[in-house]
């Protein structure tokens, strides 16, 4: 009876034994969340192949350390089924799984895992936090796992030595590096110059002014010679005209300075209107040059600038254009002449033409599609005329450049002329001509 009883015993606690290592064998298991899933290609069928999932050393809350290794799943038919220990919220050093997709014998793609705790079965979805990108060698390309700078080794030290927003900091001007090594915005007006220090003011050295249509003061009696400008002319600048006639220098007055003195049998008559045009040298006035220098360029006189007439015929019309005086044109002047024809409609062609004077410097024909005509112009005046350099282009009409002389001529008229090729309902335009003189200096 007693070694029945000691078999008994011996044969209950092994089964004791038994059960123990299984419930704890349980109990591991569902610690593990299973990820199971059916995959499939862009092309509708199943994925087969295999997935490689890496991870890192971490410490999982519910099972403790998880060693740094991988593992290979097989995925037939699309089945995938995986159990993994939960590393959502792990602690560092690492808390994501690297999972590579392999199928047909190359890489496809790569992806990381975050996976919770769960009791049910997850989806991929539910677990994926980025996809990488795999190009043809192989190596990830695409978003990855963010790392912090710290990480990355002489990281902040370097980026601690680029300049930074200063307070003045601002978008769409220059730039200047502050005293303390920041970026700030240069403070200035539109047009000006920016300095080595930071500083702004007019850019370049003093250009000339302009006096236009001044009347000169003096007696308008029949017998008074001496009329007094405001200013000096500059050179050979002084354009004088008496009732809308040239007085040539040298014949009909004389200019000493800013006084001007007839020739006895020219002086103005009772009611004869006087005007004065000319330009001045500001350098010779400025206090703060010690050495005074010609300037360096000379201002743009506008002759020039307004908009045209409109056409909806078939014959040849003056469409827009401008008077230069013939005691405006000295050699070493040039005219930059710039205009633009509009087009509305798209029924019908049109014809321009650019004259100066008695020469056409211009003619060009456009298609129904083009909506505008554009060009500019360049006269450089010489002893015996001008040299005129050219081009000019359309919505669908191709560049043309254009080189040609025009003859001496004494006072012309640029006149910008054009007309439609059929009678439609379109019409044509000048919407804008400008000429600008540069005198010689």
């Amino acid at each position: 009876m007693r070694l029945l009883q000691t078999h008994i015993s011996k044969t209950s606690f092994a089964g004791l034994l038994c059960s123990l290592l299984l419930a704890h064998a349980a109990s591991a298991q569902s610690s593990l969340t299973t990820i199971q899933d059916t995959l499939f290609k862009a092309d509708g069928t199943r994925f087969t192949g295999t997935i490689m999932i890496h991870w890192n050393t971490f410490d999982a809350n519910n099972i403790g350390m998880v060693v740094q290794q991988s593992r290979t799943v097989q995925v037939s038919n699309g089945n995938l089924q995986v159990q993994l220990a939960p590393n959502a919220g792990a602690q560092a050093p690492a808390n994501v799984y690297t999972v590579q997709y392999q199928s047909d014998g190359l890489e496809q793609f790569t992806e990381t895992w975050s996976v919770p705790s769960s009791v049910a079965a997850l989806k991929v979805a539910d677990v994926r936090t980025a996809t990488l990108g795999t190009n043809s060698t192989g190596s990830s390309t695409g978003t990855q796992t963010p790392i912090t700078e710290s990480s990355v080794i002489g990281l902040v030290s370097d980026l601690a030595q680029r300049p930074v927003k200063g307070p003045g900091f601002g978008t769409g001007s220059v730039a200047l590096v502050n005293d303390s090594g920041q970026i700030e915005t240069v403070a200035g007006n539109v047009g000006d110059c920016v300095f080595a220090d930071g500083t702004t003011g007019t850019c370049g050295s003093p250009t000339a002014q302009f006096f236009d249509a001044e009347t000169p003061g003096g007696l308008v009696d029949g017998s008074n010679l001496t009329f007094t400008l405001t200013n000096p002319p500059s050179g050979q600048s002084l354009q004088l005209f008496r009732n809308g006639l040239y007085m040539k220098a040298g014949s009909d007055y004389t200019l000493a300075g800013s006084t001007i003195t007839f020739a006895g049998g020219a002086q103005p008559q009772p009611q004869d209107t006087l005007v004065a045009s000319y330009r001045i040298d500001p350098v010779s006035g400025l206090a703060n040059l010690t050495t005074p220098q010609p300037a360096s360029s000379v201002m743009a006189q506008v002759l020039c600038s307004s908009n045209g007439r409109t056409t909806t015929g078939t014959d040849w019309s003056s469409l827009g254009g401008c008077d230069i005086p013939g005691g405006s044109l000295h050699p070493g002047d040039r005219y930059e002449v710039r205009f633009t024809f509009s087009h509305t409609g798209t029924t019908s062609g049109f014809a321009v033409q650019v004259n100066w004077g008695t020469i056409s410097i211009l003619a060009r024909q456009a298609g129904a599609h083009d909506g505008a005509l554009v060009g500019q112009a360049e006269i450089s005046i010489t002893n015996t005329g001008g040299q005129v350099t050219l081009q000019s282009w359309g919505t669908v009409l191709g560049f043309l450049p254009g080189i040609t002389t025009v003859p001496a001529q004494n006072g012309l008229k640029l006149d910008l002329r054009g007309k439609l090729l059929s009678g439609q309902t379109d019409s044509l335009a000048v919407s804008s001509v400008t000429v600008l003189r540069y005198p010689a200096h």
